[in-house]
């Protein structure tokens, strides 16, 4: 990406890995939330390569690299699936155990692909996995597209509603049903929590009830924030939520979700990552009600192999083939970006071409 919304086409040699390091040939890369704030020129960290929801076949392995991190046996050939940040284990966060919030983590993604091993993203035939970044086989009975997503959106909200504590009978509510908040509510689902979910798309709300949601709220019945305050507590026996996911990105939703929950409760926090957007929040409302606000910034490595198999076990079991309902070529990346932006799609999977 030269600029924001403008792209163009670079050609190297394909490298060959350095110790602990590995090349994979890419199959297939989503886009994801994240690609579209960098292609709005919103993001952080991040003005250069597109990509980092993907899933490849090892193409080579660098010295020493003989398992992936849960010690499965790695070859030539084998699919696998990457954390798209890296742990370096040696700095102050990575040391305390917070290998999520390492110091280092977008040291290479965020790097212009001038700058040699050059495949530092994932919209592109070949990506560059460094040591640090912890990767793992894709369990044979998840398809491509599906195991493409599982290091960024399903990790991340694995982690999260971890985080939460959500339990068995504890009521959860989900504000936004897009990739996030469908696969909160498969997971918060699977640990036997009654789940809320809330957003404007009849159709992602309706995807949310395939994927377990016990009540939806449609934001076009409820337009009124205090309305949606009411139906929560309606389904809670007055109480508010146990736990509140947002997952919309929109900062009014933020304000909004520390009232869905109980006195007691907990708010997870994981869509809204763009810097300089502010809105006014009571503080005392917070002190008073005791509520917990848990921030959720990518998830400890360990959660994409947990992705990967929580994909493999319910692959029979849930639609997850309707999360996926588009297919765009390397040459067709702006077309995906622009469909996505656009809401045409759910979600845009780049495929790459054989050869």
């Amino acid at each position: 990406m030269s600029k924001p919304g403008s792209l163009e086409y670079q050609e190297y040699e394909v490298p060959s890995p350095g110790p602990g390091s590995v090349v994979v040939k890419v199959l297939c890369s989503n886009v994801c939330g994240s690609e579209l704030h960098i292609w709005s020129g919103h993001h952080p960290k991040k003005c250069g390569g597109l990509g980092h929801e993907t899933v490849g076949v090892v193409h080579e392995l660098g010295e020493g690299v003989v398992t992936d991190n849960a010690g499965q046996a790695i070859k030539v050939g084998d699919r696998i699936a990457a954390t798209y940040f890296i742990a370096c284990q040696r700095c102050a966060s990575c040391q305390s155990g917070k290998l999520n919030l390492c110091e280092n983590a977008y040291s290479f993604w965020a790097k212009q692909p001038e700058e040699a091993p050059h495949f530092h993203t994932t919209f592109a035939t070949h990506y560059y996995i460094h040591p640090g970044q912890f990767f793992y086989k894709v369990p044979k009975n998840v398809p491509d597209k599906l195991a493409a997503g599982a290091n960024c959106a399903l990790s991340q909200v694995y982690y999260g509603v971890d985080l939460s504590g959500v339990s068995i009978n504890d009521s959860l509510v989900v504000q936004g049903a897009g990739g996030l908040g469908i696969y909160a509510t498969a997971i918060a689902k699977a640990k036997g929590a009654r789940v809320i979910v809330i957003d404007a798309d009849s159709s992602r709300l309706e995807l949310a009830r395939e994927f377990g949601a016990d009540h939806v709220l449609n934001i076009q019945q409820y337009p009124t924030r205090e309305e949606r305050i009411q139906a929560v507590k309606a389904l809670t026996d007055g109480r508010g939520a146990d736990v509140c996911v947002e997952v919309a990105g929109v900062p009014e939703a933020f304000v909004e979700g520390l009232e869905l929950v109980r006195s007691g409760g907990r708010f997870v926090t994981m869509g809204n990552v763009t810097p300089g957007k502010t809105i006014l929040i009571d503080p005392g409302f917070i002190t008073r009600q005791q509520i917990s606000i848990i921030p959720v910034m990518r998830y400890q490595p360990q959660y994409l192999h947990k992705a990967l198999t929580f994909l493999s076990d319910n692959i029979e079991k849930l639609p997850f083939h309707k999360m996926l309902d588009a297919e765009y070529s390397l040459e067709g990346v702006e077309s995906a970006l622009s469909d996505s932006m656009s809401r045409k799609v759910t979600r845009a999977s780049i495929v790459m071409s054989e050869g």
